[in-house]
């Protein structure tokens, strides 16, 4: 077992390392034909699953990272992009520990880095001792990951919604209209919204795929209305399956 076990790390290791290379590879800017409609909205789609495995993950860790007692949580960048790979390949058969498995692997190599470097940077205050709520939670740690990704490769992700409780997530004139259309009951649920558009001037692709609350969700954003969270930010009063918001993407297109 403890052969095994080293055995594993050194692949990951291995996988790591061909991640870095990878990455010094990666164009600042993905430059998609903007002929080609069906391929840009592939990788959009792909970048959406990555964010989305990304904040499950942190989910799913809320209370480890919340706990008071432990210092160190082994929730760490490494671990992070382990699962999301690997949750990845299982939701879309696409092993990115393959190089150049697919056409846009580098950018999707470069959001998984993205995720595992926001989460290493995030380790002095997930591993602190005597504070219970970190202030990391699922909704930060994709705040942070879009900002990240932009300065990277040009492509903005960005989690937004109505609720608006951090200013860099509120939606844009664009966005809003979606989110109205959305919110409409007569909108079929789970739906997204894909238009080849100007942004800034420059031709792009916007995607906007709706999210809708779970019972994980509710714990800040559930009842009663008015309530202070965890954070001390009001509650929104939601139920399960309520309209939550979208996360929005923006990618540039030749």
């Amino acid at each position: 077992m403890k052969l095994q076990r080293t055995m594993e790390i050194g692949m990951r290791k291995q996988v790591f390392l061909l991640m870095a290379i990878e990455m010094m590879m990666i164009s600042l800017a993905l430059s998609i034909p903007a002929r080609a409609a069906n391929e840009a909205e592939e990788v959009a789609k792909h970048l959406i699953d990555l964010v989305k495995i990304g904040r499950v993950v942190v989910l799913e860790y809320q209370d480890t990272i919340n706990d008071v007692e432990k210092a160190e949580k082994g929730f760490t960048g490494e671990f992070m992009a382990d699962q999301v790979a690997e949750r990845f390949k299982k939701r879309t058969k696409i092993d990115l520990r393959i190089p150049n498995v697919v056409p846009h692997a580098n950018l999707y190599l470069a959001l998984i880095e993205t995720e595992r470097d926001v989460v290493d940077e995030a380790q002095p205050v997930i591993n602190k001792q005597g504070v219970g709520f970190k202030g990391f939670s699922h909704s930060v740690f994709a705040r942070r990951v879009g900002e990240r990704f932009y300065m990277k490769t040009g492509v903005r992700i960005k989690v937004t919604g109505f609720s608006g409780r951090a200013l860099n997530s509120k939606p844009d004139d664009f966005e809003q209209e979606v989110l109205r259309m959305f919110s409409d009951q007569r909108h079929p649920k789970g739906q997204n919204y894909v238009r080849n558009t100007l942004f800034d001037g420059r031709p792009v692709l916007r995607v906007i795929d709706p999210e809708y609350a779970g019972a994980s969700c509710l714990n800040c954003h559930g009842g009663p209305k008015g309530e202070r969270d965890i954070a001390g930010t009001k509650k929104e009063g939601w139920k399960e399956g309520d309209f939550a918001g979208a996360i929005s993407l923006v990618i540039p297109l030749k």
